[in-house]
């Protein structure tokens, strides 16, 4: 057998950056190949890389394919998938949270996120010995004032409450009809305006909004 020699091309050089014209194919990563024309028919075959390790690595358009991929940190500003697992948590068209049982040892505790047909946000508390719900001072920039809703639930006995007046988005007055005291739970829900209104229905599969703005997309 004809002896393999290594052949150096070109200027050996161990450091800096490489450059070159650009090739699209998808190839794999070439191992243990000389380069040369004239690599010996019965050498050993040349094999490539089916796992490779590496400390860093840019990609400048995209990555393709259906990988499965195990990241520690990821830094972009967009990442689209069919599906995407972080802490063994699989983010899909149910936005869910699952946590150790708080009362119940070995077991675990799984809700699902309320939907609706808006980007909404609420609050909610006791009202007593006041006629006021003083809602907090980011509602006035977070919240369009003229989708605030409010639920009173009485507390202890039949009252006559309603909604006398909201003031500036920032203050909500209850009256009891009877003149009696107010006593309640409330609840106050309200559409957020920090961004563009959701399309609820559309056709095809695309969705003709700015889909940048939410965290599970199509």
């Amino acid at each position: 057998m004809e002896e393999l020699v290594t052949r150096q091309i070109g200027n050996k050089s161990c450091g800096g950056s490489t450059s070159g014209t650009q090739d699209d194919a998808l190839d794999f990563i070439a191992k243990s190949t000389t380069g040369d024309t004239d690599y010996p028919a019965d050498a050993c075959p040349r094999y490539v890389h089916g796992g490779a390790q590496i400390n860093t690595i840019q990609v400048n358009t995209a990555i393709t394919g259906s990988p499965t991929c195990t990241l520690g940190t990821v830094n972009a500003s967009t990442v689209t998938a069919t599906e995407v697992s972080a802490s063994g948590i699989t983010l899909t068209s149910r936005k869910a949270f699952d946590i150790q049982h708080p009362t119940k040892k070995g077991w675990r505790l799984r809700h699902i996120c309320l939907e609706g047909p808006e980007s909404a946000v609420y609050y909610r508390g006791r009202m007593k010995d006041t006629n006021v719900i003083h809602l907090p001072d980011y509602w006035f920039a977070l919240v369009d004032p003229e989708t605030i809703t409010i639920n009173l639930t009485p507390i202890g006995s039949y009252q006559e409450l309603y909604v006398e007046k909201i003031s500036w988005g920032k203050n909500i007055i209850v009256k009891n009809r009877e003149g009696g005291p107010i006593h309640c739970h409330y609840v106050v829900y309200g559409e957020r305006v920090d961004g563009e209104k959701l399309i609820v229905e559309y056709e095809g599969d695309q969705y003709p909004g700015d889909n940048s703005q939410y965290s599970i997309n199509k």
